[in-house]
């Protein structure tokens, strides 16, 4: 199995309240976040648990948490708690 297909598959899940604590955190953190969320998502629906990536950043040993919907196409929108920060659509 290549590394950009085992990418796409979740690591683990993360309850709804660990997963807002994080997002949180991350926001707090990091100046334009806020705002980029703002302007490039949608408010999640209510679900108990949420999925969690390995960041595909090489060198990054980030986990990526659900952060919203994207607002302009049909994925899941979320972002890096590691060293890269960045953000990604799964």
């Amino acid at each position: 199995m290549t590394s950009n297909v085992s990418q796409n598959y979740p690591y683990t899940s993360e309850s709804e309240a660990e997963r807002a604590s994080r997002i949180a955190v991350l926001v707090a953190a990091k100046e334009d976040l806020a705002g980029k969320l703002a302007a490039e998502t949608t408010p999640l629906d209510n679900n108990e648990r949420w999925w969690v990536w390995k960041c595909p950043t090489k060198g990054c040993p980030g986990l990526l948490h659900v952060a919203g919907y994207a607002a302009e196409k049909h994925a899941v929108y979320v972002v890096c708690d590691g060293t890269c920060g960045k953000t990604f659509l799964r």
